[in-house]
Order: structure tokens, then C-alpha cells, then sequence
């Protein structure tokens, strides 16, 4: 029978989507890395490819519907030797019972073996093997050209776990089989990870509006992004164990330092932030501090050697996090324009994950909505986020003892202390301290 084709996870939160647009159409004939259509996730508009070869034979979502939920069948994928009448009017079987009407008809077109006739001696393409049982003799399931290409590698499909519908095998499965026990760990990790960031927190639906009857309020519709910073945060308060540390930072000898250097780039168009300098110098600390320089992954500290610093940016209905990788060997122009590119693709939404994931430290700046401080939630798998607030005139003592007026920005960073000892916190907070009191030092 035909092979359902899923509506996929194409980020680790996703756990629905809209099915903006189809870029094939019943009747096409798809190969694998084929682009099938375009998905809105929680996070971005993303293109969907096909795993496997056939034909579409039916389309089971239309455009433009919302809320389709992960691993929901969205269109049938026929294969050599099935037709549009195999489909069923429920449009969706069970794969076991499906696969094993099938399993005849792929038995068949298996009896010419070799790659040539024996008649003429010209080529022709090489069926697939039969199909596999395992060692208790169930059938193995899995899609023709995985069959091949196993075959041609030697490869034991027992051994492999599909990713197909229904965990049947697929191209893929086969030609990534040497990264198979990393993925597969990865795999297993993912829902215990969905489950806890799905937990409810506080009363539920019906005993908050139970509260507020007779009331007037406007009820709005949670969005997949505000769904998942939801369940980010919550999982972050709860299962993180923060600890904060705060600074004050004169900020006038990099002020003067800025104003300098934005006078000489003004030819060619650059002109640099204070949250430019923020960022160089978070970078520059976890070199300096590279113990601190690290995330938690479950059982076990990663430390990371280049400084991927991720930096929040709010949009409208929520906020984005995208990663400036290798950010310690950048220079401030660099950064600051692949910060504003990443900014501006953020507000439109059009980010791929790899951008906006990975990273061992964030930034998050308030400084320019004029709040003075504020201790922001660590996004995991990080292990700190530095809270900037704004730069204000304030009385201060210098180093002789006499009062002035100086620029103070007041800073917070929030650790997880099971990555991060206060010690080592209060060592990476001063190496921030001391690239931003002293400018020039972050261009040596």
C-alpha cells in the first residue's frame, strides 16, 4: 500500500505547524533532497524535503492550514508498481497491515537480479532485494531504495532504526548508518525533553476563567512561538538552578572609544553599538575564562572552544535568539553587521534553526527601553545570559577618592550552578567588566 508522508519536526520545539504552501502537486514524481513544501513552524517558514522516491498520489492538507500536529499524514507517496487506487478513502492505514499487502507485489518485482537481462544484456536498473526479516522472522519494512542501497553496502537493515512513517526505513536511515548511535541517542532523548517542557504549570484553563466569570477580558489565541517560550521558560525556572551576580560598569572610556572609532568607519558605512562592545567583550571573557565556557547536556558539562554568543531579539508576539558563532575572533565591524543581519531576518521570521541554536552564553539587552536592571531566565542548554540594563549618570567615587559623574550600566548575570561555581561566575563577570571599562583592550 502507499506511504503516508508526515507532517515533520523541523525544529526540536515544533510541535505543530502550518502547511503554508505545496510546491509539488499530485501526479509529480518526487526523488529524495526534492523540495515538497513549505512548513511554518513556531519559529520560521521552513521547506520540507522528500526522504524517499515516488509519486504524489494524494494530497491529504490543503494550503494554509494551521495547527497540523507533528507526525499528522499530509499527502501519499506511491511507489513503483502502486497506483492512486491503492489509496485508502480513510486516506490513512495502519503501516504493519499496509506494508504487508505490499510486501507481494515488491517480492515480485525482485525476480530479475543482477543489473542486465539475460536475453539482450543491456542494463536496467537493479530491483530492490526482497524484503528483510529480522531474526525472529517479522518483516522488516523498509522503502525499496533503501533496500537497494543497503544492499549495495552491505549493510544489515536489522540494525537500523527508521525515521520513515511508522519507523520504516528510508534512504536516509541507510546513508547516515555509521552516525546512527549518536542520532539515535539524540532521538530518545527528545521526548522526555518535549514531555518536561509540556508540563502544566499553575491552574488550569478552566479554573482561571471559572475565576475571572462575569469579568470582561479579551482572550487571545496562544501562537506556536508564545506556546514555546512558554514551555522554554518554564522548564528553564524549574529545572535550572540559577544564582546571580551583578556589576556595575563605568562605561565613559568606552563611550569616548566608540564615538572615535564610528567617526573613522563613518565612510564606510559602519557604525558601531554599545551592544556591539557587549558582545565582543562576553566573547572575549569565555576565552579568558574558558571553564565558564560551557553548557549542560543532561548527564554531563560540555565546554565549548569558540565563543558562540547568542543574543536575544524581541519581536513582535516574541523573541528570537540568534547566534554569532566564532564571535571572539570577529572584529566589532564583523559583528556588528552580521548582528544586524541576523536582527532584521529574526523580525521577519526567516531564520533557519542553525542560527538561532547552539551557543554557551546569551545576551540579553533592556538597556535601550530604559530599564536600569533586571535578572533574565537562562536559555538552556546555556549556562549564563548577561541581563544589561541602561547606561545612566551617576555620582560615583574615583580611584583618588574624589566624587564625579561617570556613565554606570548595571549588569546581572544569571548562572546555572551546575555548569558554573560562583567563583568561576564572579571570575567570568569580572573579565566582562574589565573588556568593557577598558575598550582598546578588546582590539589587541
Amino acid at each position: 500500500m502507499p506511504t503516508e508522508i508526515l507532517m515533520p519536526a523541523l525544529s526540536p520545539t515544533m510541535e505543530e505547524g502550518t502547511l503554508a504552501k505545496w510546491l509539488v502537486k499530485e501526479g509529480d514524481t518526487v526523488s529524495s533532497g526534492d523540495l515538497l513544501a513549505e512548513i511554518e513552524t513556531d519559529k520560521a517558514t521552513m521547506e520540507f524535503e522528500a526522504v524517499d522516491e515516488g509519486v504524489i498520489g494524494k494530497i491529504l492538507i490543503a494550503d494554509g492550514t494551521e495547527g497540523v500536529k507533528v507526525n499528522t499524514p499530509i499527502a501519499v507517496l506511491l511507489e513503483e508498481g502502486e497506483s492512486a487506487d491503492d489509496i485508502d478513502s480513510g486516506a490513512s492505514a495502519p503501516a504493519a497491515k499496509s506494508e504487508e499487502k505490499a510486501a507481494p507485489a515488491e517480492t515480485a518485482s525482485t525476480a530479475t537480479q543482477g543489473g542486465a537481462t539475460a536475453d539482450t544484456g543491456k542494463p536496467v536498473d537493479t530491483p530492490a532485494p526482497a524484503a528483510p526479516k529480522d531474526a525472529d522472522g517479522k518483516r522488516i519494512f523498509a522503502s525499496p531504495l533503501a533496500r537497494r542501497i543497503a544492499a549495495q553496502k552491505g549493510l544489515d537493515l536489522a540494525s537500523l532504526k527508521g525515521s520513515g512513517p511508522k519507523g520504516r526505513i528510508v534512504k536516509a536511515d541507510v546513508e547516515a548508518a555509521e552516525a546512527k548511535p549518536a542520532a539515535a541517542k539524540s532521538e530518545a532523548a527528545a521526548p522526555k525533553a518535549a514531555a518536561a517542557a509540556a508540563a502544566p504549570a499553575g491552574p488550569s484553563t478552566d479554573a482561571v476563567l471559572k475565576m475571572y466569570e462575569g469579568r470582561e477580558f479579551e482572550e487571545v489565541k496562544l501562537d506556536g512561538m508564545r506556546k514555546t517560550i512558554a514551555a522554554r521558560l518554564t522548564e528553564a525556572k524549574q529545572t535550572i538552578p540559577h544564582f546571580y551576580l551583578r556589576r556595575d560598569i563605568k562605561l565613559d572610556a568606552l563611550m569616548k572609544f566608540r564615538g572615535q572609532l564610528n567617526k573613522q568607519l563613518e565612510a564606510r558605512g559602519v557604525k558601531l553599538s554599545v551592544n556591539d562592545f557587549i558582545i565582543k567583550a562576553c566573547a572575549l571573557a569565555l576565552q579568558s575564562v574558558p571553564d565558564a565556557n560551557a553548557v549542560w547536556a543532561g548527564d554531563r558539562v560540555l565546554k565549548l572552544k569558540p565563543s558562540d554568543v547568542a543574543v536575544a531579539v524581541a519581536i513582535e508576539g516574541g523573541l528570537f535568539t540568534p547566534v554569532l558563532k566564532d564571535a571572539d575572533s570577529k572584529s566589532l565591524s564583523a559583528l556588528s553587521a552580521e548582528m544586524k543581519d541576523l536582527a532584521g531576518r529574526a523580525r521577519d521570521r526567516k531564520l533557519a534553526p542553525h542560527e538561532y541554536q547552539g551557543g554557551a552564553f546569551a545576551v540579553s539587552n533592556l538597556g535601550m527601553f530604559g530599564i536600569d536592571n533586571f535578572d533574565a531566565v537562562i536559555n538552556p542548554p546555556h549556562g549564563a545570559i548577561l541581563a544589561v540594563g541602561a547606561g545612566v549618570k551617576k555620582p560615583v567615587v574615583n580611584a583618588e577618592g574624589e566624587v564625579e559623574v561617570a556613565t554606570v550600566m548595571s549588569v546581572t548575570l544569571s548562572v546555572d550552578h551546575r555548569v558554573i561555581d560562583g567563583a568561576l561566575g564572579a571570575e567570568l563577570l569580572k573579565a566582562i567588566v574589565e573588556n568593557l571599562e577598558n575598550p582598546m583592550l578588546m582590539l589587541a
